[in-house]
């Protein structure tokens, strides 16, 4: 059974940027560069029937080429921190593209999103990281100037069961065209 989710590649050079400023926090466990992402929708595990009836169904997505801006960084988790991430504006065409998979998902069966999107690229998962230590470590490096790049595409990930953080692998890809 393949784990899938939709998302948006980060384009080599701004993964680089980022891949600068891992480092210094005690219990990260920092995400490749080449896995870094902005999820879209996450599916879940899921039948090799229903996984083809997805990748079909996402052709018919037919949208706009896009800007995505990389915007900061910041933790999710509150107190009990668990990611730290880079932040991406939640521009008008991300919204709509992230409503519009949502909506299909729906539509042959999957149970709604339990989250609110806030787009981001996960960097590193923390475990046992001190609220301290990562107000320290944003402190340091959670600013730096935003990074934009065209998404000319969207994409259908695989990934193994796994604690996260990868390796994904593109399954299918969904040009934005219209």
């Amino acid at each position: 059974m393949p784990r899938l989710f939709t998302g948006l590649e980060i384009p080599a050079e701004i993964g680089q940027t980022l891949s600068n400023l891992r480092g210094g926090l005690p219990g990260a466990r920092w995400i490749d560069p080449e896995n870094y992402h902005v999820t879209l929708r996450f599916i879940g595990d899921i039948d090799g029937i229903s996984a083809n009836e997805i990748a079909s169904m996402l052709f018919r997505v037919n949208r706009k080429p896009f800007e995505v801006k990389v915007q900061g960084l910041t933790s999710f988790g509150g107190r009990k921190p668990r990611a730290v991430v880079a932040t991406i504006a939640p521009s008008k065409p991300l919204i709509e593209l992230q409503a519009e998979l949502e909506r299909m998902m729906q539509r042959i069966g999957l149970d709604p999103e339990g989250r609110k999107f806030i787009p981001h690229v996960t960097l590193a998962r923390l475990h046992d990281a001190s609220d301290q230590d990562v107000a320290d470590y944003l402190s340091l490096r959670g600013y730096f100037p935003s990074k934009a790049f065209l998404a000319e595409r969207f994409v259908l990930f695989s990934s193994r069961a796994s604690t996260g953080g990868g390796p994904y692998v593109v399954e299918d890809a969904y040009e934005l065209c219209a």
